[in-house]
């Protein structure tokens, strides 16, 4: 039957008609005029019928609608009756959470998409220093702009770049409690067309990593390896390769294979696997790294556990002040491109930079390890070419 709002409020026939514009939708009348939608489908060799409501309660559209969708549950291997029966089984909180309870549930929700645990843990450290005095024990409903600024304010300018973040977070808890239909009404963390008219832009720094000019690496270098400490040879192991701080602090004796050390992509920025081609002093360090604690995993360990993360950083600023680890790599990029022949690509391949041009992307499907390794090996030479030996000196790790 061709089922029009029209032709259903004339029906009066008892029976089941068939809509001949959804399948398996049919409308029920009973012999008392009432009538239901009926859904009827085939799951597993049994024939079950879905009930929708009755009419006028649910219209034809929206009877429609709920038969297209229990169609793609079916098309999917679900049982619609099943899945109906198994949403009304979940019982409704009692009360909509508070904020604290809505944001650390939040947090604990979203780790696993983050790279690693202390990211989580600065999520949690923020808020609950500076939110939860403030709208921890409110209604999510009930939180407003000016609870936020009342947050915000006292750190905008002082600590701007905590409380940039802070903002941030606060604004993607309330969007997720918007989201599970917790709160109503606008998101008051939001920046773009309402904090930004309340607060004044910040000045965002232009301050890089110090880097060290790459005429000074060699002299570096060989002050370096008359330093005591396993720091030291972790500093030094990072600037031979390019790598990032965390990179080499939580590397393992596992990863590397041969003269290739293979970096899973969970512990990378970019969140893909990079490879380092090792040339022979970073070999060596490694050695000398696992004779000072043989039963260790990692690449640099003291009794087992890895150096702290300002471990190398205090290395730096005992060498030279205002120098940061990382700034190193601009160091190894200044090198490449003013003192070598090396391609860009190469260059930007051995600091695992992400590749943003598409194009670029699909002809670079390779990771150009041997490349790489002529480039590296250049740059260690060119980092012990005022050394007089090639092998790592003895080294006596501090208390």
């Amino acid at each position: 039957m061709q089922l029009t709002d029209i032709v259903i409020k004339k029906l009066s026939q008892a029976g089941r008609h068939t809509d001949d514009q959804t399948k398996g939708l049919h409308l029920w009348v009973k012999v008392t005029g009432q009538k239901y939608w009926i859904f009827r489908y085939t799951h597993q060799t049994k024939r079950p019928s879905l009930c929708f409501g009755s009419y006028p309660d649910v219209g034809l559209r929206q009877a429609r609608e709920k038969a297209i969708e229990a169609r793609n549950q079916i098309n999917k291997g679900l049982d619609p009756l099943q899945e109906k029966k198994a949403a009304k089984s979940v019982p409704k909180p009692s009360a909509a959470p508070r904020f604290k309870e809505f944001a650390l549930a939040y947090i604990e929700t979203m780790r696993p998409k983050w790279r690693n645990q202390k990211h989580g843990d600065q999520w949690v450290a923020t808020v609950t220093n500076y939110a939860f005095p403030v709208i921890g024990a409110m209604d999510l409903d009930k939180i407003e702009t000016h609870h936020i600024l009342e947050i915000l304010t006292p750190i905008w300018h002082q600590k701007s770049e905590t409380a940039a973040r802070l903002r941030g977070r606060l604004e993607r808890i309330l969007s997720a409690a918007i989201t599970r239909k917790l709160r109503t009404g606008a998101n008051p963390a939001l920046w773009k067309g309402h904090l930004e008219n309340l607060l004044p832009t910040q000045r965002t720094s232009e301050k890089h990593h110090e880097a060290l000019p790459y005429n000074e690496i060699p002299e570096f270098i060989a002050k370096l390896r008359n330093a005591d400490g396993l720091s030291a040879l972790a500093l030094e192991f990072a600037i031979l390769n390019a790598s990032r701080t965390g990179e080499v602090l939580s590397g393992l004796r596992s990863e590397v294979q041969g003269n290739v050390w293979t970096i899973p992509g969970s512990r990378m920025k970019a969140g893909q696997t990079h490879q380092v081609p090792l040339c022979q002093r970073s070999l060596d360090l490694l050695l000398v790294a696992q004779s000072q604690d043989p039963d260790s995993k990692y690449l640099f360990s003291r009794n087992s556990k890895p150096l702290s993360n300002m471990a190398m950083l205090m290395m730096v600023r005992r060498m030279k002040a205002g120098l940061t680890v990382h700034g190193f790599r601009s160091t190894f990029r200044d090198w490449v491109s003013e003192e070598t022949d090396h391609s860009p690509e190469v260059a930007e391949m051995a600091l695992a930079h992400t590749i943003g041009n598409k194009v670029e992307k699909a002809y670079r499907r390779g990771n150009l390890l041997e490349r790489r390794r002529r480039l590296m090996q250049d740059w260690e030479d060119y980092c012990l070419s005022t050394t007089t030996a090639q092998s790592p000196l003895p080294i006596e790790l501090e208390n």
